[in-house]
């Protein structure tokens, strides 16, 4: 088997994956049904660009479908920036403004008509200088461009949802942030490796281009593979935060009384962090794993905003470790306490309001500097 028969092997096995792994996303039962499609439709039109690894243009027309073929990748950032907020943010909804998004292919193809689509000269006199026409310089520099934007954007995204998840949630699962930061450094990496093995089209080495060609079809089935273990063992997988939230930075100035003097309002903090802390001991609220910040301040009757802000800012913590510090000081109390010897460590972190047995390693680590079974054998 020679490296094109290789390459074609790789690239049918590569598409019949990726629409396979749309397939499942479009059927698979879930409450957030948006981020499943736009997620499908990220992997078929993977599949598309996939294709190019072995479909050959014999006439006219099917050259003219390949170029349009070849820039259908222009919709694979799109597609997942918007699965990411739709997956970070509970409330998102598609949009008519989402069909900028739609831009770069229909620049491009516009751009391509006269050049290419139109062209009647002889096929392959017309193949042979093709990769040479300005045109195609145009769009292997904007879908770079195209990548860097959406992929900074991406990040900044999972950035805020982090911090707006930490300020307003007590659920000690980040398995949306951890999965989303995941795959992105994954796409990144698989891009790089993309963007090299396009420089290597111009170099004249045309047997590195094709191996480069296979490794990249590889590494597409590879991640297409993980995807679907991912999708089949955390259908899920994902927890929204509402997008109409505010991190406490956004909201200080906001609720600053600057009529109040200093010593005024630090009374009034220390009243209401010291209610705070009593609240917490006495009804212990953080047994709840899905406990929310907008639920405490209803139980003890603080507006949100000024809880956020006692809690993220007055007091210098997440309200994520805020929570997870009275769990964690309770599960060190029953720990120590041998009449309760007989709890497993799994049965502790579910008493105290951990789902999973990870975050909670990692959370008692954190304020012990020991893990659970080490902090009980030592006490």
């Amino acid at each position: 088997m020679d490296k094109l028969d290789l390459l074609q092997g790789i690239g049918r096995i590569s598409v019949f994956v990726s629409l396979l792994l749309a397939f499942f996303l479009l059927t698979v039962k879930t409450e957030n049904k948006l981020a499943n499609r736009l997620f499908a439709w990220f992997f078929i039109f993977s599949a598309v660009d996939l294709s190019g690894f072995f479909i050959d243009a014999v006439t006219r027309t099917e050259l003219n479908w390949e170029i349009l073929r070849s820039t259908a990748c222009l919709f694979g950032m799109p597609l997942f920036y918007l699965f990411v907020l739709a997956v970070c943010y509970s409330d998102f909804r598609l949009q008519w403004k989402h069909l900028v998004h739609a831009l770069p292919f229909i620049v491009v193809n516009l751009v391509f008509i006269p050049r290419i689509y139109l062209n009647l000269t002889d096929r392959d006199s017309f193949v042979s200088m093709l990769n040479q026409l300005p045109e195609i310089y145009f769009i292997q520099i904007l879908i770079e461009l195209q990548y860097v934007f959406y992929i900074i954007s991406v990040f900044f995204i999972l950035k805020k949802y982090r911090d707006i998840y930490f300020e307003n949630y007590a659920n000690s699962s980040t398995a949306t942030y951890k999965w989303l930061f995941q795959i992105t450094c994954v796409f990144l990496t698989a891009h790089s490796i993309v963007a090299l093995k396009n420089l290597l089209r111009y170099s004249g080495f045309r047997e590195i281009f094709l191996w480069a060609n296979v490794l990249v079809g590889s590494i597409a089935l590879f991640i297409t593979c993980w995807f679907i273990m991912k999708a089949l063992n955390h259908p899920e997988l994902f927890r929204g935060v509402n997008s109409k939230l505010k991190l406490t930075k956004e909201i200080l100035p906001e609720v600053e009384d600057k009529s109040v003097s200093s010593n005024v309002q630090n009374d009034l903090i220390t009243g209401q962090i010291s209610k705070l802390k009593q609240y917490m001991t006495e009804k212990e609220p953080f047994l709840d794993p899905s406990l929310t910040i907008q639920e405490l301040a209803y139980q003890i009757d603080i507006p949100v905003r000024d809880l956020s802000i006692l809690i993220n800012h007055k007091m210098d913590q997440h309200f994520f470790d805020f929570v997870n510090e009275y769990r964690i000081q309770k599960a060190m109390n029953i720990l120590k306490d041998k009449s309760k010897g007989q709890l497993t460590v799994l049965e502790i972190l579910y008493e105290v309001g951990f789902n999973s047995k990870s975050s909670f390693n990692t959370s008692f680590k954190k304020y012990t500097n020991l893990t659970p079974t080490a902090y009980r054998n030592a006490s």
